[in-house]
């Protein structure tokens, strides 16, 4: 019997469907909308496997500060191939968050990040998953604005760079 579905609120590359739906994270994601956690802001800090700087969905207690994302809704068997892939234990913590959503307040699973470094930055290429899933989550024009501005660098393993493109065809 599989384990019981789940709902997982991305904030950062995995709102991009087609980086979420990858065969060796969670291909069962069904996008649901979207929503946001108050008292929490978007940085990138989290100590990526690359060197880079990944996405974090950073505590606060700000009441004006929010982190935007999408809401999917995930089949269990798909479960521990998300952590693998989000690094749970190693990077990243799974909890459990109220996003507000325009229906109401909805309990998610996301990941937040305990291994962090201010100084590191994404790879253009993350960026782009990240505002690829912005815009198709439907996020406010303000919010992907601000995540354009953030500084980004690019991959000196081209290869990597090109494979990640390729998913956004």
């Amino acid at each position: 019997m599989d384990p019981a579905p789940f709902v997982y609120f991305a904030y950062g590359s995995n709102m991009s469907g087609e980086r979420l739906r990858a065969a060796d994270r969670a291909p069962s994601a069904e996008r649901k909308g979207s929503g946001s956690v108050a008292g929490y802001r978007l940085v990138f800090d989290k100590v990526g496997r690359d060197g880079s700087g990944k996405a974090d969905c950073e505590r606060t207690d700000a009441p004006l500060d929010a982190v935007h994302g999408a809401l999917f809704q995930i089949a269990g068997r798909d479960r521990q191939a998300l952590d693998r892939a989000e690094g749970l234990g190693d990077g990243y913590d799974a909890v459990q968050i109220s996003v507000r959503t325009d229906s109401g307040e909805v309990l998610a699973l996301t990941y937040l990040a305990t291994r962090k470094n201010s100084a590191l930055r994404p790879y253009t290429w993350y960026l782009r998953h990240v505002l690829a899933g912005a815009r198709q989550s439907g996020l406010p024009a303000r919010y992907i604005e601000a995540i354009e501005r953030v500084q980004a660098v690019r991959d000196t393993d081209a290869e990597r760079e090109a494979r990640e493109l390729a998913i956004h065809g």
